[in-house]
């Protein structure tokens, strides 16, 4: 009798396991696929953004948003090829990393190109609050 009691409660678990598995199936099909593009992150743009050293542009448009103008950079990754991009969300302008591919616009390939490095930015500013700090004689 306790066999045939533990036979049947073992059957009732498995029949309602098999039940809550096909409903979270159900949900995900109902959400759709997936998209191509994975969203990881959006960042303040920080220093380094507006070091990045600007692709020609031939006859560029003066209203036209630049590096300085970026309020965030926008980092996805694409799911079909592994690629990772870094986007800023005024300028458009697009730095990328996929080992795996064939590479991206030269201006636009890593390591990034900078204008000045962040040690530099560093001395000038420690430089700019000596200066300061310094009593004006006149």
């Amino acid at each position: 009798m306790k066999a045939f009691l533990l036979s049947a409660a073992v059957s009732a678990a498995l029949c309602l396991g098999g039940c809550q598995k096909a409903n979270e199936g159900a949900s995900v099909a109902a959400s759709g696929p997936r998209g191509r593009y994975v969203g990881v992150g959006i960042y303040a743009p920080g220093q380094m953004w507006s070091q990045l050293v600007r692709p020609a542009t031939p006859a560029a448009d003066p209203a036209a948003a630049t590096f300085d103008d970026d309020e965030q950079v926008i980092v996805v990754l694409d799911s079909a090829t592994g690629e990772l991009r870094q986007c800023g969300n005024l300028s458009g302008h697009c730095i990328g990393l996929n080992p795996w591919a064939k590479p991206l616009a030269e201006e636009q390939g890593m390591p990034a190109a900078l204008v000045k490095h962040a040690q530099q930015l560093e001395t000038e500013v420690r430089a700019e609050d000596a200066a300061s700090a310094r009593p004006h004689r006149p």
